[in-house]
Formats: structure tokens, C-alpha cells, sequence
């Protein structure tokens, strides 16, 4: 195909003698265009762009996707990072309009997505994939970079020319983002770590769950885990070092878990109760639990663990309502301690004494739901200072501890899906019972508030990877294993490693019917 285009001004008609002419060309996706002399001859040929594909004309495409061009190819970092700041700075309000969400709440959502859309495959224990490694790596730096702007001003001391100090105000990263960002990097990169672990394992394997009837054998899933593979182990289970290590993991994992969740506890408890939550409470704390739970708390003799015994919690939804009906009633007892106006709505007949501790056996019977069950899904009062805070450090702290929160209890979940197989091995009688061994067989003690720093100081007693051939110290000496000539030599030399202590003062239970990784907790206003 070849068209002539003229100078602005002249005609149609033939061009004159020495009148310059261009003329484009389309060749496959190419357009060159040249330019001549009135006589015909080309004096510059140049290819002037990409010719667009006609099947694609009336498609709409985002000038931020990628990089100004019509380039073929994947998108640029730096055109993912333009598309994913400017949906942050529109509050996810694409139309412009100004009804987007709060920043802090733009962010919490970027990081909740980013880990769904990254860990939702991270279905079985393997390593990540390099690409989902590489794309984690690099987007939740972009999101997190934003900390690095959050300051506050510190008293410092210059010195001057003249060798006189006076004080002045410096900014540095807020204490709290200073604290717990690099703390959550390090629980980031040991749960990472721990899934290169299983690099290269041989005795358990994974059947799809869409495999024949022939290969699936005797498991089969009868949980509400339906969409993940089936585990398979040899048919007279793990070898006993298998065995001791994934269980070494199961720990390991556990400690990063509680570490998370004391992080995540702590930044939720310093933010700010919405008032749009206090307005939807009821006038006092019997109407929130209901007359059946206020009188077991309000009881003289009350112990916070018979009182779950007590309960029906055999669902996710019975568990949420406790927790929402236990923490609204925290809220309402807490405003009526602070509030001196006793003709206000708030005021009430219940003494101060009473109130305070009715408001700590709510907390303990609070603490001891959050440690049982670590699976659940936000609670009300969770999600509503998560949608309603304006604080940006506050929104990225939870959101990056809450998604490290749901990864560690998903490796837990599917290393206890390996233990539960090899179990069910050694013993089928296991499968018939229709209970799956997991952290509730262990005795959780009295309830007690995880801290942060306790936790983070436990990790450190923690290898942050050990493989299998690590657990079992097969370090061999070239020179001397020329010497050895029979399997019992190698038997001694192989020698296993005691596994490192690890400081747990108790373990955590949850859910076995709880979601694995989809249920990845986030605010329900999201969806």
C-alpha cells in the first residue's frame, strides 16, 4: 500500500518540478514513510512507528500500562509502578471523581491483593515459583517505600563552626514503622526460606485433586479444603527423620506465626475505635453478649477456658460472633469507665469494681479465641478501624502483618496435611475417627497476650533455613569416608542433628475446617 501526503497547501494535482513528495508504506505491522523530490527518486526512508493491530482498534488501553511506544512486550517496571501509584493517589476511584477511599486504606487493599494474587498459588510445600518470588519482591518494596516518607521530629545536637552545640529538631523514620517494617521483611523472608526447605523432598507427593479415582487411592478430602491437591506419602509412612524435621518446620513456622499475630494485635489495638462503630453498639454490655454469656462472665466463679468449652464453636461463623459480641461489650464497659457523666445513655448501676473486671474477663476470654483460632476472618470492630483510620504507617503495618499472618497458618495447614497422611499410614483407624490431629491436642495453659518483642527475640533461637539433609548433619569428610567400606560406617557417620531449641511457652490451636489461603483476612467493605 502506498499514499502520498503533500505539504500543507498544496494540491492534488501532480507535483511540480522540484516539489518535495512523502510517501508512507505499510509492510506487516510496520509503517515507513519516504521522502523524495518531484522527479520520483527516495532521498530518506525511516521507520516512524507500529502499525495498529486493526483486531485491537476499538480495545481501550491504559497509557500506564506501559511505556510510551507501541513497543511489543510485557510492560515495564517502571509503567507497573506509574499504574499502580496513580490507582493508589485516584483511591481506587478510577472515573477521578473524588469518591475514592483514604489512602491508608488504598494501600491496605494494594498489599491485601498483591499477597492474594501471589500466595493463592502456593498450594502445595514447594518453593515459589521465581517469577511469584521475584514479583512479591518487587511490588511490596514499591508498596512499603511509602514508610520511608513517614518522619517525625527528634531533638538532635549540632555542632558548629565555632565549636559551640545547640539543639535542634531532626526528622527520622516513625519509632513504630522504624520497629516492626524490618521486623515483618525478616518474618517475610524466613517463611520464604522455609518453603525452599522442601526443595527436592521425595517422600510425600501431591495428587490433584481432579486425578483419577485409581490414583487418589484412600485419600481423598472429606474437609471444606476441597480445592487443595491430596498428599501422599509411602504406604508405611515417612521415615522417622522425615518425620522429627517436618515437625522441627511445623514449629518453626508456628513461632513466625505468633510473631506475626502479636505485631498484627498490637498495631490494631493502637489504632483509634471509629465512631461510626460506637454509634452501632447497644446501650450496655448484657445487650451485646446476650443474657446467657453475661451471666457466665458476671459469675463469681469463672474461668475463661471452661467458659469456651461451654460454647459452640464448631463453625467460623459461631466463632466471629463470639469475638464480635466479646469485644463490643469490651468497648461499651471501657467508655462507661471513662465516661464521669453518669446521666448520660453510657452511665449504669454497676460499679466501677465490677465493671473493671467484667471488662478483663472479656479480654482474657477475647485473647484465649485469638490464640485458639488464629484463621478467622477480621471481626467487626478489626474491620471498621481498618476502613475508617486515616493513618497511613498504621494501615500498611497491619495489612503486611495480617498477609504473613494468613501464609504462616497456610504452611502450617499443609505441613499438618502431610502429618495427618502419614498418620493415617501407620493407622488407618485415624480416617474412620473423621479428626485430624492438629495443635488443639496441646495444652494451651492460661491465656496470655503475645508481645512483639518477646516473640521477635524467640525467632532469633530459630535457624531461618535447615533442609532435610541439614536436619540430619550429613556433612561427610571426603578424606575420610576413602576409609570406610561397609553401610554401618555411613550409618555412624550420618549422624542427626539436634534441632535448635525452641523457646515456646505455649502452642496455638485453630480451626481445621478454616479456609487455607483464600481466606486471607481483609476488610469486608473491599468486596
Amino acid at each position: 500500500m502506498m499514499v502520498r501526503f503533500l505539504r500543507r497547501g498544496h494540491s492534488l494535482n501532480r507535483p511540480e518540478q522540484g516539489e518535495e513528495t512523502y510517501h508512507t508504506a505499510v509492510e506487516g505491522n510496520t509503517v515507513f514513510y519516504s521522502q523524495g523530490g518531484g522527479d520520483g527518486r527516495s532521498l530518506e526512508t525511516q521507520q516512524i512507528g507500529c502499525a495498529l493491530d486493526r483486531s485491537s482498534d476499538r480495545v481501550p488501553k491504559s497509557r500506564l500500562g506501559r511505556d510510551s511506544g507501541c513497543r511489543d512486550g510485557p510492560p515495564s517496571d517502571m509503567g507497573q509502578m506509574k499504574e499502580k501509584f496513580a490507582k493508589l493517589l485516584l483511591g481506587e476511584d478510577m472515573s477521578g471523581g473524588g469518591k475514592g477511599v483514604s489512602s491508608a486504606l488504598a494501600l491496605s487493599n494494594a498489599i491485601t491483593n498483591l499477597a492474594a494474587s501471589v500466595f493463592s498459588e502456593q498450594r502445595r510445600l514447594e518453593p515459589m515459583a521465581a517469577e511469584r518470588r521475584t514479583r512479591w519482591r518487587k511490588e511490596i518494596d514499591w508498596l512499603l517505600s511509602v514508610t520511608d516518607q513517614i518522619v517525625e521530629f527528634v531533638p538532635s545536637r549540632q555542632t558548629s563552626k565555632d565549636g559551640s552545640n545547640m539543639e535542634i529538631m531532626v526528622t527520622q523514620q516513625r519509632r513504630d514503622l522504624q520497629m516492626n517494617i524490618p521486623a515483618l521483611r525478616k518474618l517475610d523472608a524466613m517463611l520464604i526460606g522455609y518453603l525452599d526447605n522442601f526443595k527436592g523432598h521425595n517422600e510425600f507427593w501431591y495428587v490433584s485433586k481432579d486425578a483419577d479415582e485409581s490414583e487418589k487411592g484412600n485419600a481423598k478430602r472429606s474437609d471444606d479444603k476441597w480445592w487443595l491437591p491430596i498428599v501422599k506419602v509411602p504406604p508405611n509412612g515417612l521415615s522417622e527423620v522425615s518425620r522429627k524435621w517436618l515437625q522441627f518446620q511445623k514449629e518453626s513456622v508456628n513461632q513466625v506465626l505468633k510473631a506475626a499475630m502479636a505485631i498484627n494485635a498490637q498495631v490494631l489495638m493502637e489504632m483509634e475505635v471509629p465512631e461510626a462503630y460506637i454509634e452501632s453498639l447497644p446501650k450496655n454490655g448484657r445487650a451485646s453478649l446476650g443474657d446467657a454469656i453475661y451471666r457466665c462472665i458476671t459469675d463469681d466463679a469463672f474461668d475463661p477456658e471452661q467458659f469456651l468449652e461451654s460454647m459452640d464453636l464448631s463453625t467460623e461463623h459461631k466463632v466471629l460472633d463470639l469475638e464480635n459480641r466479646i469485644e463490643a461489650s469490651i468497648i461499651i464497659w471501657m467508655r462507661k469507665m471513662h465516661n464521669k457523666d453518669t446521666k448520660s445513655s453510657w452511665g449504669s448501676a454497676v460499679s466501677m469494681e465490677k465493671r473493671e473486671q467484667f471488662e478483663e474477663r472479656a479480654e482474657a476470654i477475647l485473647h484465649l479465641i485469638k490464640q485458639r483460632f488464629p484463621g478467622i476472618p477480621q471481626s467487626a470492630l478489626d474491620t471498621s478501624k481498618i476502613q475508617y483510620t486515616r493513618d497511613v504507617g498504621q494501615s500498611i503495618l497491619e495489612s503486611y502483618s495480617r498477609i504473613l499472618e494468613s501464609l504462616a497458618f497456610a504452611v502450617m495447614s499443609q505441613i499438618e496435611d502431610v502429618l495427618h497422611a502419614d498418620s493415617l499410614a501407620q493407622d488407618p483407624s485415624h480416617a474412620r475417627s473423621g479428626r485430624r490431629p492438629s495443635l488443639t491436642d496441646t495444652d494451651l495453659g492460661p491465656a496470655k497476650k503475645l508481645d512483639p518483642k518477646e516473640e521477635m527475640e524467640k525467632l532469633k533461637e530459630v535457624p531461618n533455613s535447615m533442609t532435610l539433609s541439614d536436619f540430619m548433619g550429613w556433612h561427610f569428610d571426603p578424606d575420610s569416608e576413602t576409609d570406610k567400606t561397609n553401610s554401618e560406617s555411613l550409618e555412624d557417620d550420618a549422624m542427626i542433628k539436634k534441632p535448635a531449641s525452641i523457646v515456646t511457652t505455649k502452642k496455638l490451636s485453630y480451626i481445621e475446617k478454616l479456609e487455607n489461603l483464600r481466606g486471607l483476612r481483609s476488610p469486608t467493605a473491599r468486596h
